[in-house]
């Protein structure tokens, strides 16, 4: 009966730990932020690339893709605009690679169908916010502080052991 309290315990505590644990696999995990606006765009059209340097990008981000030129992020900057060759395959998904201080990551740019009027808009103040929402970051551990770690492992390591407090403790019905 022991063995069943301390097996069903540290099952619960791997379960615990399991769950909690960030997917280290997760592609296209940078230090910095980037976004291509818009994602769907017709060929001959405008996009706006945006970089987020509150992660991590400290150097030039250079830009890359099969549909537009190579451009350039100077530091001290966070967006450039490229244009869509005319000849981009409508529907068509081209793959963006954004790369800085040596670390690469990609996202995808669609090509819609028809051609533009006239050029893309940009937004007015591409600038994003100091403190803004770091989209893309789900499931990885960026943005966590040592003291949030700390915190997570503390938590986990007292359900474990009050799991296994409570599945050693007798409580004096079973007549023994």
């Amino acid at each position: 009966m022991r063995a069943i309290r301390v097996a069903s315990a540290a099952l619960l505590g791997a379960c615990a730990l399991a769950v909690s644990a960030p997917a280290a696999v997760a592609g296209n995990i940078t230090p910095f932020g980037f976004s291509v606006l818009p994602s769907t765009i017709a060929a001959g059209g405008q996009v706006t690339l945006q970089l987020n340097r509150d992660g991590g990008c400290k150097g030039p981000a250079t830009v890359t893709s099969a549909v537009f030129d190579t451009v350039t992020i100077p530091t001290g900057q966070s967006s450039r605009t490229a244009m869509v060759d005319w000849d981009a395959k409508p529907g068509a998904v081209y793959q963006v690679t954004f790369t800085c201080d040596g670390v690469s990551g990609s996202t995808d740019l669609t090509i819609a169908g028809g051609r533009p009027v006239g050029p893309t808009p940009v937004p007015i103040n591409p600038v994003s916010p100091n403190r803004g929402v770091h989209a893309g970051e789900g499931g990885s551990i960026a943005g966590f502080d040592l003291r949030e770690i700390g915190l997570g492992a503390a938590l986990i390591a007292g359900s474990v052991g009050a799991a296994y407090h409570f599945s050693r403790r007798r409580t004096g019905q079973d007549g023994a």
